[in-house]
């Protein structure tokens, strides 16, 4: 498990030479409601554990939460259960809003 800091993530995704990692948002409903990533699937981190064979093994996975403690855990998670490309999003959805996307929402 590595740590991806927002502008790294947001130079990956723009990058057309390079396959898109799958962002997966593991904050709950109403968060994702407020502030969201384009193109990003929700997973609640109390889910992972039952829906783990949904996320693909053969792609890069960015985890993201709120502030980035949750999403580490997962990252873990995933990491021990053998996914070969995990990374969490350093500082969340808070630290993209405040570095790449100003226009997203904080809470």
């Amino acid at each position: 498990m590595k740590q991806l800091h927002p502008a790294e993530l947001a130079q990956w995704r723009a990058d057309a030479d390079r396959p898109a990692p799958l962002v997966l948002d593991v904050r709950e409903p109403w968060e994702v409601a407020i502030a969201q990533l384009p193109d990003s699937v929700t997973m609640p981190m109390n889910q992972i554990p039952a829906r783990i064979d949904e996320l693909p093994r053969d792609r890069a996975i960015v985890c993201l939460c709120h502030h980035g403690m949750r999403s580490m855990q997962v990252a873990h998670f995933l990491d021990h259960h053998g996914y070969p490309e995990v990374y969490n999003l350093s500082g969340g959805i808070d630290a993209w809003a405040r570095v790449v996307d100003p226009s997203c929402a904080t809470y």
